[in-house]
């Protein structure tokens, strides 16, 4: 299993009912360490992963600011594990501030919950995938009472409309990015990255992508305007109106969060699709070098509100 994530991205998020954000937060490589705090817990999906406090993920070299347009997230990728004993080194970071209604940007993970609320205070899985296998999965986690629609604008295939955790095995209402074929993994990858963003107001939740490079970027993400206006980005990858789910009872204040995890309960569950050897486990355990491209590459956040 080799789970290669290079992102550049630049996210919006903002939190009021109207078309136009202001810029709230801007997130570059020199600030992410004072953004975010360390979460150094048991890895909630139950993956083979040790979660390292800030002064290990620095001295490990597990955090970096690799340069003003880069900021590396990643896990251990030297260390051959003892079978008996903790998972492979890796990061789990979660920003200090929260957010409600906002245009924002997220397994490897980036996300947005209340972890103390979960899953009725919501999840918006924005970045999301196992392996190698493509295209992005957009989904939302709730407690009961939230479904979607199967018909509603958006360029990507709806995989499940109920979005209730404690059901269909904690599937959630998902969305595959089908419109775009190098929204994650290695075409994502090559491709240099891109951008991702999410909107979210009691109306509903957004989530947009655009491949680097591509002259469908709005200018005002790929320049960091002080506005946007999401009204203006044509039609989203991921679609969920608030037309069977009142968006302001099932989601909180969240914040944003960044992993990477190995195996658990999705990825382990479908490693036997993936084409590499033995277990899910045995693998992480006994070949760091696979993981040496596992990580996350940011050039910004960016907060509207």
């Amino acid at each position: 299993m080799k789970a290669s994530f290079a992102l550049l991205l630049s996210s919006v998020l903002a939190s009021v009912n109207a078309a136009t954000y202001s810029l709230s937060d801007t997130v570059v490589p020199s600030s992410f360490l004072s953004f975010f705090e360390f979460e150094a817990i048991a890895d909630p999906t139950h993956g083979r992963v040790n979660y390292v406090d800030q002064s290990t993920a620095e001295s490990q070299g597990l955090v970096q600011q690799a340069s003003s347009t880069s900021f590396i997230i990643r896990a251990d990728h030297t260390t051959v594990l003892n079978p008996s004993g903790p998972g492979r080194n890796s990061v789990r970071i979660k920003s200090q501030k929260t957010y409600t209604t906002h245009v924002a940007v997220t397994w490897p993970a980036i996300w947005e919950t209340n972890e103390a609320q979960w899953p009725n205070g919501g999840e918006i899985d924005i970045v999301e995938g196992v392996n190698d296998q493509t295209p992005n999965a957009a989904t939302l986690h709730t407690g009961a009472g939230c479904t979607m629609p199967s018909a509603r604008t958006q360029t990507g295939t709806s995989t499940s409309l109920d979005c209730n955790a404690a059901d269909n095995g904690n599937t959630g209402c998902g969305v595959q990015f089908t419109g775009v074929s190098n929204s994650y993994g290695p075409p994502f990858n090559a491709n240099g990255g891109g951008w991702y963003a999410v909107e979210r107001s009691s109306a509903g939740i957004n989530i947009f992508f655009w491949p680097r490079n591509s002259g469908s970027v709005p200018s005002e993400v790929k320049n960091g305007a002080s506005t946007v206006n999401p009204d203006n980005w044509g039609t989203p990858a991921a679609n969920f109106p608030n037309t069977n789910c009142d968006i302001n009872s099932h989601f909180d204040e969240h914040n944003i969060l960044i992993n990477l995890t190995f195996c658990g309960d999705w990825a382990g569950a479908v490693y036997g699709n993936s084409g590499c050897p033995s277990t899910c486990v045995d693998y992480v355990n006994n070949n760091p070098s696979a993981f040496s491209d596992a990580y996350f590459d940011f050039a910004s956040i960016r907060v509207y509100e």
